[in-house]
């Protein structure tokens, strides 16, 4: 018989086995665990430099390894004592895990003067350590710096300009000096913004802008101008000005089953959630959505002006011509001897003979010459620095979006394009994006009061100075 094996060598496999599931396994897991090599994820938004009175510091920081130790923020400057924004240490977890906390939401409000420090550079230093075993236990850390440039400093204004005269519905022209480059600056009517721009005068740190005051404004209203530098530090400056009233005039139009039926066919209201055959509710849909829409596309060019006195002297209108409706009437438009609606008209309709040459009103840019909706053919011209001109319900248009036209150019021909009714040019002047009063630009006396006094005034102050 063979002698049979002895028990102990037996049990003694078993236990090695046993200490290698058990215990060697699971160890060597956590050890490989928590000597990972991953440093923390810093996913910051940090404001572009400059920064200015306060700015915020948002985002998160994860470590979805070992977790997170430490999270340290501070900023430096003139190699003094660090201003320590955020200084936290984290709690470990079970020694198989790291650290309990894996994700921090970052959201820190930072104000420089509150802290001490002074306009000019700051160096902004993150210092992220996790609970790995690597670095002889120190951990993996993540270690990043940024320099930001702190301006608490804002804008300086200098009105130029002395008096603002402005009718309701009518144009104005204020000028001043802002002593930073690269502000956003205008004047604000109320909450309404009308941007500035530079490049008229040799000293780019002058402007000029144009701007209105709406047919019904509120007299008491105020105008100032505001500037904004890349910092977000804001200055105001008030300036002399008298708006005088105007009343405009209240006009009826009947809108007849008539005219639905011979118009209406011509315009998709689909796109208002109103069908092809609606009628009267079809021509609502017209007179109120899509016009807005159309005067919102007439005036898109104000957004990007040439920055380029294009025109001289005053604007001329449509030659041999009678004003069939004036600029800012209030219309009540009545179908079945129901008022069904009221809109403003925000142009002067003059009428020759039909298909009459249309010619442009002063030097310009062609900006835009479209088919659009209820103003039909159309052609906009840009005369530089916020100021515009349109022809609408052409029959045919003589002229392409970027030519160059002298006054009295030809751009094309009256017509009933749109929703006119009867053959004639819808003739209209915007600034930036708000349509005013063309009769005080085609007057020679009001422009020179109103805008070129103003800028040859400056011209002889900026000669003066230097």
């Amino acid at each position: 018989m063979k002698p049979r094996p002895p028990q102990t060598n037996k049990k003694t496999k078993w236990l090695i086995l046993f200490i290698i599931v058990i215990v060697i396994i699971p160890l060597a897991g956590i050890f490989f665990l928590r000597f990972e090599s991953t440093t923390p994820v810093v996913h910051l938004d940090i404001p572009q430099t400059p920064v200015g009175a306060s700015f915020w510091i948002k985002g998160a920081i994860t470590d979805n390894k070992t977790g997170l130790k430490k999270i340290w923020m501070g900023l430096l400057q003139d190699g003094k004592e660090e201003t320590v924004l955020m200084d936290e240490d984290y709690p470990a977890g079970p020694v198989y895990k790291g650290g309990k906390l894996l994700h921090k939401e970052i959201d820190i409000l930072v104000e420089p003067k509150h802290l001490g420090l002074k306009d000019g550079t700051v160096t902004l230093r993150i210092v992220v350590i996790d609970f790995s075993w690597r670095n002889w236990g120190s951990g993996n850390k993540i270690y990043t710096e940024k320099l930001l440039t702190i301006d608490t400093t804002p804008p300086e204004i200098d009105m130029l300009s002395k008096t603002h005269n402005v009718t309701q519905g009518g144009s104005g022209l204020a000028i001043y000096r802002v002593n930073e480059k690269d502000t956003k600056n205008g004047v604000y009517v109320q909450d309404k913004f009308y941007p500035g721009y530079s490049g008229y005068f040799g000293d780019d740190t002058i402007y000029l802008c144009f701007f209105s005051v709406a047919p019904d404004q509120d007299r008491n209203m105020s105008i100032y101008v505001s500037a904004s530098d890349a910092a977000d530090n804001k200055a105001r400056a008030g300036f002399s000005y008298y708006i005088r009233k105007r009343n405009y005039k209240k006009d009826q139009i009947i809108v007849s089953d008539q005219f639905l039926n011979w118009k209406m066919p011509e315009f998709d209201t689909t796109e208002f959630g109103v069908p092809e055959e609606s009628g009267i509710d079809k021509f609502l849909a017209v007179n109120e959505k899509l016009r807005k829409k159309n005067a919102q596309q007439i005036t898109a060019p104000g957004a990007h002006p040439e920055k380029k006195m294009y025109w001289v002297g005053s604007f001329g209108r449509l030659p041999q011509s009678a004003t069939r409706a004036t600029f800012a009437d209030y219309r009540s438009y009545t179908y079945k001897e129901k008022t069904v609606d009221h809109q403003f008209h925000m142009g002067i309709d003059l009428a020759s003979i039909k298909g009459s040459e249309v010619p442009a009103a002063n030097s310009g840019k062609v900006a835009l010459t479209e088919n659009i909706g209820i103003y039909g053919k159309t052609v906009v011209l840009d005369h530089g620095f916020g100021l515009f001109s349109v022809y609408s319900h052409l029959s045919q248009i003589d002229t392409s979006p970027g030519s160059l036209v002298a006054k009295d150019e030809i751009l094309g021909r009256t017509g009933t394009t749109g929703l006119a009714v009867g053959d004639h040019l819808h003739f209209s002047m915007f600034v930036h994006d708000t349509f005013v009063n063309p009769i005080e630009w085609w007057d020679a006396e009001w422009i020179k009061n109103n805008i070129t006094s103003k800028l040859e005034d400056v011209k002889n102050l900026t000669k003066n100075v230097q």
